[in-house]
C-alpha cells in the first residue's frame, strides 16, 4: 500500500508521471493510452491547460500566446490534429483538401460547419509582414515591386550587391546567428530586417547567439527561395492542398486553426485523456525528483491550493519542465560541471498585452483592417516586437466583430523593469508605443489585459555551447524522457514538441534505450520531408 501522502495508480498497470500539460505532455499521455496499458498522470503547475499553446479568454475576446499555426510537414502530426478536431470542408467557395489525411477525415459525410459546431479546424490564409520606416514590407523578404518602391533605388542596389557577395563569399563555418543570416540574405538585408528584431527577442547581439538557432528556426529559407516562392504565387502555381509539401515551412500560405484558438485543441485532448482514465492534477508544482541509481522512482509535488506536498511514484517519467529546474530538483549527487551548465542556461520571458480598439489607423486598400495575422515590428524607437491581429486568426476570437482585438508582444527578462511594472502601466505603455508608430489612436482603446509568460524562449547562448554534456548526463536516467520546448531546452514549434512525445512513447513500446532519435527531431534540416517517420508497432497498440 502507498504510504500516507503517496499517490499511485492501480498497481496492475504501469504508471507514467508526466510533468506539464502542454502539447508535449498531453501528446505523450494520449499516445500512451492509445498504444500501451501505461496509465498517464499529468502534473501541471499552472491553473490552465496547453502551456504556451493555451488560449486566454478575456471577456469573450481570446488571446493566442505568440500565435500558433497548426501546420506541419509531418503527416502524422497533421492527421493527429484532424482526428481530434475535424477540418472545415471549404474556405469561401473553394474546396480544400488535406492530401494525407486519414480516410475517416477525407470521407466524412457531414464536414463540420463552423457556424453550427465549435469543434472544428478552420482553414486560414497566412499573411505576415514587417513594419519598418512606418511602412509594410512583405515577409518572408522578397524583392517585390512594393519592397523595391519602399527601399528606393540606392537601397535596392546595396541589397542586391550585398546578397551577391554573401553568395559568392559565404562565411564558413557558420558559428553565430549573424553569420547564418548574412550568408542567406546578405549583410544589407540582415542589418535592415533581422538584426534589430532578433536582438529585441533575445536581448543580446546576434554575434553572441549560436548559429544553431538559425538552423532550428529558419532552416532552408533564403532570399532565393523567397523570391522563387513569390513568383510561383504570383502566377498561381499553387494548389488548395493544405499539406503544401513542396513549400518551405516559413513560406506556407495556409494553415489550420481551431475555432477558438490553440487552447481549444489541448482542452479537447485533456478531456480525452481523462475519459480514458488518465489523471490531471492542476496547480501541482513538481519540486523534487526521487532517484534510485539510474532510474527516477517518484516526484514530490506541492499542491498550490492546499499547500500539501504529495509524492507520485511511477514506472516512466516525462518532463517538460525547464532543464535548469529539473537538475535543481534531482535528489542525487549532480557533478559540478553539470550544475554549472544547467545554471548557465538562459531563458527569455514574454509579455502579451491585449488591446481592444474601435479601429486601426493603419489601413490599406480601403479596408477597415489590414489582412495580416501578425506583423513584425522592426522600428528601433519602440520596444514592441510583434503585433497579433486576432480577428485575422479566427473571427470567433473576437466577441464583437466590429472591434479590433490586438496582441502586442514584448520580449524581456524577469530582471527588466517592464516585467515588474503593474499591469495598468504596461498596458498604457503598449498603447503609447502603438500610437507612436502610427497604428492606432489611443482614444480608440476600449479595454486591455496583460499576460506574463516566464521562460517562453530557451536561449542559445550562456552555457549552451556545452549543452551536449548536460544532455548526455540526463539521458543516463533510463526511464526519464525529456520532451517539448523547455523540457529539451530546444526552440521547438508545437508540432516538433508533439513529435518528441510520440517518439518517446515509441521507444518505450519498442524497448529502445537510446534517446538519440528524440534529439534528432527538428535538428536535421529536412527531417520531416526526407526522413521516414516512425510508426508505433501495431501489435502493441490498443484503442
Amino acid at each position: 500500500m502507498p504510504s500516507p501522502g503517496e499517490e499511485k495508480s492501480n498497481a496492475k498497470d504501469p504508471v507514467a508521471i508526466i510533468i506539464g500539460a502542454g502539447p508535449a505532455g498531453l501528446t505523450a499521455a494520449l499516445e500512451l493510452q492509445r498504444h500501451t496499458n501505461i496509465k498517464p498522470i499529468l502534473l501541471e503547475t499552472t491553473d490552465y491547460i496547453g502551456g504556451l499553446s493555451r488560449t486566454v479568454n478575456h471577456k469573450g475576446n481570446r488571446i493566442d500566446i505568440g500565435g500558433h499555426r497548426f501546420f506541419s510537414k509531418s503527416d502524422r502530426v497533421m492527421q493527429w490534429w484532424l482526428e481530434i478536431m475535424p477540418m472545415q470542408a471549404t474556405q469561401g467557395e473553394q474546396l480544400v483538401t488535406y492530401r494525407n489525411a486519414t480516410t475517416s477525415v477525407q470521407s466524412s459525410p457531414d464536414p463540420p460547419d463552423p457556424e453550427k459546431t465549435d469543434k472544428v479546424m478552420l482553414i486560414r490564409n497566412r499573411k505576415s509582414r514587417i513594419y519598418f520606416m512606418r511602412k509594410l514590407f512583405a515577409y518572408p523578404i522578397s524583392l517585390s515591386l512594393q519592397t523595391l518602391s519602399n527601399f528606393g533605388l540606392v537601397k535596392t542596389i546595396k541589397v542586391g550587391m550585398s546578397y551577391m557577395k554573401s553568395t559568392l563569399f559565404p562565411v564558413k563555418p557558420e558559428k553565430t546567428l549573424e553569420e547564418f543570416l548574412t550568408n542567406r540574405f546578405g549583410k544589407e538585408l540582415y542589418l535592415t530586417f533581422f538584426k534589430s528584431y532578433t536582438e529585441k527577442v533575445w536581448g543580446v547581439p546576434c554575434h553572441k547567439i549560436s548559429a544553431a538557432w538559425g538552423a532550428q528556426r529558419v532552416k532552408g529559407l533564403s532570399l532565393w527561395k523567397a523570391l522563387f516562392h513569390f513568383f510561383r504565387s504570383l502566377f498561381n502555381f499553387g494548389d488548395s492542398d493544405v499539406s503544401q509539401k513542396k513549400t518551405e515551412t516559413s513560406l506556407i500560405e495556409q494553415f489550420l486553426y481551431p475555432k477558438f484558438g490553440p487552447g481549444q485543441m489541448w482542452e479537447c485532448v485533456a478531456d480525452q485523456v481523462k475519459e480514458r482514465g488518465g489523471e490531471i492534477y492542476m496547480e501541482t508544482a513538481v519540486q523534487n525528483l526521487l532517484v534510485d541509481g539510474n532510474r527516477i522512482v517518484g516526484v514530490e509535488a506541492n499542491d498550490r491550493q492546499t499547500g500539501e506536498t504529495r509524492v507520485f511514484t511511477g514506472d516512466y517519467f516525462f518532463s517538460t519542465m525547464p532543464m535548469r529546474d529539473l537538475v535543481r530538483g534531482l535528489r542525487t549527487e549532480v557533478p559540478a560541471n553539470i550544475k554549472e551548465i544547467s545554471e548557465g542556461l538562459v531563458y527569455r520571458d514574454f509579455i502579451t498585452v491585449g488591446l481592444l480598439v474601435k479601429q486601426m489607423t493603419l489601413k490599406e486598400d480601403n479596408q477597415r483592417l489590414v489582412s495580416d495575422n501578425w506583423i513584425y515590428i522592426q522600428e528601433p524607437d519602440v520596444k514592441l516586437g510583434r503585433l497579433q491581429i486576432f480577428n485575422n486568426w479566427s473571427p470567433y476570437m473576437v466577441a464583437n466583430p466590429d472591434k479590433v482585438w490586438l496582441g502586442l508582444e514584448y520580449f524581456c527578462d524577469e530582471t527588466e523593469p517592464i516585467w515588474t511594472w503593474d499591469n495598468e502601466t504596461v498596458a498604457k505603455y503598449a498603447g503609447e508605443e502603438l500610437e507612436r508608430i502610427g497604428m492606432i489612436d489611443r482614444a480608440d482603446i476600449e479595454d486591455w489585459t496583460v499576460i506574463h509568460m516566464p521562460k517562453t524562449y530557451p536561449g542559445y547562448f550562456g552555457t549552451y555551447d556545452r549543452f551536449d554534456d548536460l544532455r548526455r548526463w540526463i539521458d543516463r536516467f533510463e526511464n526519464l524522457f525529456l520532451v517539448g520546448r523547455n523540457g529539451m531546452h530546444k526552440y521547438n514549434n508545437q508540432d516538433h514538441s508533439m513529435l518528441t512525445a510520440m517518439v518517446a512513447v515509441e521507444n518505450i513500446v519498442n524497448g529502445v534505450k537510446s534517446k538519440d532519435n528524440l534529439w534528432e527531431i527538428n535538428t536535421e534540416e529536412e527531417y520531416h520531408e526526407n526522413k521516414k517517420e516512425p510508426a508505433t508497432s501495431a501489435s502493441a497498440s490498443r484503442s
